[in-house]
């Protein structure tokens, strides 16, 4: 199952210093919803451990992110994540983009769009209740994000 979901958010910062929280991996720790652990493996990548309540599954995932794209200039992202259910219940995958824009010099909008494909025991939810569950998990990110960055 395939599915896009996309959220924003205006921030009272400017827009180098929103930058510099999204590319701290103790701020996304935090930001993720339901993130056990965030540990850096080398320049651009990430393994982690998520551990979600879909529905009336428990899943515990286990994978890895990397920046496809990263432009510290233009502040926007591309990050590829991938990961797998230790208990076998599914995969998922993920495309993120992150696109910072200055609303003013001490303003920022965030824009995160994700391309998330399902497999396994979570695909069989139908995709209404998928995006349902889906758009909260980004609305809670969008919302960790700004208090920490507030």
């Amino acid at each position: 199952m395939a599915m896009t979901m996309k959220g924003e958010v205006t921030l009272p910062a400017d827009r180098q210093t929103v930058w510099a929280k999204l590319n701290d991996p103790e701020v996304l720790k935090q930001c993720i919803p339901g993130c056990q652990s965030l540990d850096k493996t080398g320049e651009n990548g990430f393994a982690a451990t998520v551990k979600l309540k879909v529905g009336p599954i428990l899943a515990n995932f286990k994978g890895d992110a990397s920046f496809s794209e990263k432009d510290d200039v233009a502040h926007r992202a591309v990050i590829n994540a991938s990961g797998r259910d230790t208990g076998n219940k599914g995969n998922a995958a993920a495309v993120i983009t992150a696109q910072l824009e200055s609303v003013d010099p001490s303003t920022t909008k965030v824009v995160v769009s994700t391309d998330l494909k399902i497999t396994g025991k979570f695909a069989q939810f139908g995709r209404g209740a998928m995006q349902e569950i889906s758009n909260k998990l980004l609305a809670e990110f969008v919302n960790n994000l700004e208090k920490l960055t507030t």
